[in-house]
């Protein structure tokens, strides 16, 4: 498990994020105080604070090719 921190500030952030996550075959999560929402949900997303920092958790031990993908989202 890994986790990185995100910033969303434009709704088609939103959903190029929500396209790069649903790419991977295991869990992603992402975390927003103390709400958890699945990140490949579009909808879950936009019910977070999206003003705030999120953190995205990755359900895997080889999560780089992620990692290196969610770069523009740091």
């Amino acid at each position: 498990m890994e986790a990185v921190t995100i910033s969303l500030t434009q709704v088609n952030q939103v959903q190029q994020f929500v396209n790069v996550v649903s790419k991977v075959p295991y869990d992603v999560d992402m975390v927003s105080g103390r709400y958890t929402i699945n990140a490949k949900s579009l909808l879950g997303i936009y019910s977070l604070d999206l003003n705030r920092p999120l953190q995205v958790v990755m359900y895997s031990d080889d999560c780089e090719d992620l990692k290196k993908e969610l770069v523009e989202f740091m």
